[in-house]
């Protein structure tokens, strides 16, 4: 299943000049995905060190195995999968599969705060509370919200890059916002995210 967004077909657009044209192509695929990927594999490293790492360890094996990437239906969705996997195989190599949030909460906040713009900082004020929030849900939860609002897939796509089923992607969406919202002491920011969709 595709994805239908711009930035999909862009991410897919930069595979093909890989696929043709080789090394010098990648610079470009990392340009566009790096910070996206980071905050991803942050939710699942809980510390932007080993999440930088599980990026640049995906982004070796594309250009060795490009083929793989090209063929993908959706290759922004199995650019994503391929990070979680690094995440994990990190976390399995240094058994840190319970990181204290302490650790984990002053970079994420600042690597996964969304660009503000110049004349919004209350809105900016608004999402490093959202953040700090963030950092004390569960990963499963953290991982799914922040796919869910910042990369815009549906339940299914969730499903598939997680390996989960929809309706467990959509019960984590549910409760981790129910959580973020506790957290906060109020109803989540409109930036953040609406109502969940239905799977």
């Amino acid at each position: 299943m595709t994805i239908p967004t711009e930035f999909s077909e862009t991410v897919r657009t930069q595979v093909e000049r890989i696929f043709q044209h080789g090394l010098p192509a990648v610079a470009g695929l990392y340009d566009l995905t790096s910070v996206r990927l980071v905050r991803f594999a942050a939710t699942v490293t809980r510390s932007q060190h080993d999440a930088e790492d599980a990026v640049a360890s995906a982004l070796l094996k594309v250009v060795s195995e490009i083929d793989l990437l090209y063929r993908a239906r959706n290759p922004w969705a199995f650019l994503l999968q391929m990070v979680r996997n690094e995440s994990l195989l990190i976390l399995r190599r240094k058994k840190r599969w319970r990181v204290a949030a302490s650790k984990f909460g002053e970079c994420l906040a600042d690597l996964l705060i969304a660009p503000a713009k110049p004349d919004a900082i209350e809105s900016q004020e608004s999402m490093q509370e959202v953040w700090r929030a963030l950092r004390r849900l569960p990963s499963e939860q953290a991982e799914v919200v922040v796919l869910k609002i910042w990369e815009e897939f549906t339940f299914h796509q969730i499903a598939q890059t997680l390996d989960i089923p929809p309706a467990t992607a959509a019960s984590r969406y549910r409760y981790g916002l129910a959580k973020l919202s506790e957290f906060l002491g109020s109803e989540i920011p409109h930036e953040v995210g609406d109502t969940p969709n239905r799977p």
